[in-house]
């Protein structure tokens, strides 16, 4: 685990990572032909919110859906968990603090669940029952409190690092 870290933290590693989040966030995912918004990226619904989505994306829509769940959707966890692990391994402040790096690979996984569950949803439709809509929902509001905590902690990682090289940096033209 801590080679795949200690690779992911390279800066080839991290900016290609970084490229193929973004790519599939902002560019691939919006142009699915799914016909409504996508349940993953709601923090949490109800039974009715979920019946009402998978209708409104029609038989094609639910398909593609649950294909892009299956395939995109898979790969979207690996490519932000590799990134956010790279990062927080590469700015913690110190060396005991390397296990901060696997707190992506949690959100990951949370996010795995969710693909799953939609992918149940979406290929049961209409026998969806409110228990199963409350799992993935209880899965997809987890999902977005673990990356968003994950992406605070890189974040606050990273300001740390920049204070402390400042400081560092101030210090050395000094003497």
């Amino acid at each position: 685990m801590r080679q795949y870290v200690e690779s992911a933290s390279r800066t080839p590693v991290l900016g290609a990572t970084l490229v193929a989040t973004l790519v599939l966030l902002v560019m691939v995912f919006p142009a699915l032909p799914i016909g409504g918004e996508l349940l993953d990226v709601k923090p949490g619904y109800t039974y009715a919110e979920a019946v009402a989505a998978m209708e409104s994306y029609g038989e094609r829509g639910r398909r593609v859906y649950a294909w892009s769940s299956v395939t995109l959707d898979t790969l979207l966890p690996v490519v932000y968990v590799s990134f956010l692990a790279g990062f927080v391994y590469r700015f913690r402040p110190t060396e005991r603090l390397c296990r901060l790096a696997y707190l992506p690979l949690a959100a990951g996984v949370l996010d795995l669940c969710e693909n799953v569950q939609v992918v149940l949803m979406l290929t049961g439709y209409p026998d969806v029952s409110a228990g199963q809509v409350a799992v993935a929902s209880w899965f997809t509001l987890s999902k977005g409190y673990a990356v968003s905590l994950c992406l605070l902690l890189a974040l606050t990682l990273a300001a740390v690092a920049t204070v402390h090289r400042v400081r560092h940096g101030v210090r050395d033209r000094a003497a």
